[in-house]
């Protein structure tokens, strides 16, 4: 929509405006969530759904002993420049890197191969952008688990972290994980919370059940066998 078409009604009388409003002030949207039974609607959810998935992926692994160190990132400018993911992994260097992100969510009227099924599990990132014996072990461990998950092709690029994650200094090995998400980048996004604890256990259980022989089993089998 172009920028003469956008107004903000402040209610306000000309001079109150004047004297409280100044050009180039922030604004952002009041409006509280609202739980729909096992859904939930709100602003903002892209990215503060990703926050829930790891603060759930925190608590399934509070108490478990790890054999390795983990760091979770809650990362800034995703939508413009990717700075966040770029400068955290750089300092951070870590041996994988996983990407929570939310995706399209199906609705009325969306085209059904680019959307996904909210309240089924989230998304299996598959593409340029991931490691492939990193998204299949996340596959298997989640049918492991009985896990229902989507698969998501992303032939292109993830539109996510994970294209700065992946070619941070020596490159780091990438998986995605998606959260299905309606009407998103509006005031009204809605999410499934089944869908946000199912990706943090699976994450949870895929980071407890690492070993040192890990990085040993992620080889590219489609380049070695040519």
């Amino acid at each position: 929509m172009p920028l003469e078409h956008l107004l903000v009604d402040t209610g306000l009388l000309p001079r109150q405006v004047e004297k409280l409003v100044r050009v180039g002030d922030l604004i952002s949207f009041a409006q509280p969530p609202i739980e729909m039974g096992e859904y939930l609607a709100g602003h903002s959810l892209d990215n503060r759904t990703s926050v829930a998935v790891l603060t759930h992926c925190l608590q399934e692994l509070h108490g478990r002993s790890l054999a390795w160190d983990l760091w979770f990132v809650a990362t800034t400018q995703e939508e413009e420049t990717l700075g966040g993911a770029f400068t955290s992994a750089f300092q951070l260097r870590p041996t994988l890197a996983v990407a929570i992100d939310v995706t399209f969510a199906s609705s009325p009227g969306s085209p059904a191969h680019k959307t996904y099924p909210m309240g089924k599990g989230p998304t299996l990132g598959w593409g340029a952008n991931i490691h492939p014996e990193f998204s299949r072990a996340f596959k298997e461990l989640a049918e492991k688990l009985e896990i229902p998950t989507t698969l998501e092709p992303m032939p292109r690029h993830s539109g996510t972290d994970a294209m700065a994650l992946q070619v941070v200094a020596e490159g780091i090995p990438c998986m995605v994980v998606g959260i299905p998400l309606r009407y998103m980048h509006t005031p009204v996004e809605m999410v499934s919370m089944k869908d946000i604890s199912r990706a943090g256990r699976l994450l949870a259980e895929f980071a407890a059940q690492l070993d040192e022989k890990f990085m040993d089993k992620l080889a590219w089998k489609e380049l070695e066998n040519n």
